[in-house]
């Protein structure tokens, strides 16, 4: 149920408001859209947890006082569900680029590709993907990426609680994953490819909740920005 708002003032006091993202929109994007509703106010927003451009779904976003606890929220579980898509591999992991090594599918069967879940579940390491936003030497690594830079990057701890397949239809495959801050969907993909001697790239992806907020309950972006309006006037 969305969170209802009787005046303008309480933004300013600190509200914590939930979007759904559109697809192909920035999280930026959403909080720039949300800064200039509020103008001329000048009021303190940011987002909980970043969503990549081609991800939709939950974005917890912060007004006035309330942002000084993003961290606490950008800290809490976070579940999604989405498509990977078997049988080849993207340099970016995603729909950011295209397909470039192709694998057959022969051999994947529904059994096999279940069971490669369990290795992926509970406290295990990942890489970054070479495509993101992730900090090294100052420079984001999509930036040495797209200059062709091959950069060495630590493994990070994360946790995943749960992750289970839901559909398959090749090369299609569904799942559902609950995970720690910090884990990357995108290498996931990837990973649970190659532990299929095979080739992954995640084609779609939805985040469904953080911590106990839900997607259900998030405004529409457009349908949040007129009610700021609307409580302008």
């Amino acid at each position: 149920m969305k969170k209802e708002f009787k005046n303008i003032d309480q933004f300013a006091e600190g509200e914590l408001l939930l979007v759904n993202k559109p697809y192909k929109w920035t999280s930026f994007d959403v909080v720039g859209k949300i800064r200039n509703a509020f103008k001329p106010l000048k009021l303190k927003v940011g987002h909980a947890g970043t969503l990549d451009p081609l991800a939709t779904g939950l974005l917890v976003i912060c007004t006035g006082k309330m942002t000084k606890q993003i961290d606490t929220f950008q800290a809490e579980e976070k579940e999604y569900t989405g498509t990977i898509v078997l049988g080849a591999t993207t340099p970016t992991y995603d729909l950011e680029s295209e397909p470039e090594q192709k694998f057959s599918l022969d051999g994947l069967t529904d059994d096999r590709i279940r069971s490669a879940c369990q290795q992926f579940t509970g406290d295990i390491q990942q890489y970054p993907p070479a495509h993101s936003a992730v900090k090294v030497g100052g420079e984001r690594l999509y930036e040495k990426a797209r200059r062709g830079e091959e950069v060495k990057v630590k493994p990070r701890n994360v946790t995943i609680s749960a992750f289970e397949i839901t559909r398959i239809e090749l090369p299609e495959v569904d799942f559902r994953v609950v995970c720690s801050k910090g884990t990357y969907i995108r290498s996931l993909a990837n990973d649970f490819g190659a532990s299929l001697d095979n080739g992954a790239y995640l084609s779609r992806l939805r985040r469904t909740r953080s911590g106990d907020f839900r997607v259900g309950d998030a405004w529409e972006i457009m349908e949040l920005v007129n009610k700021i309006r609307e409580l302008k006037a």
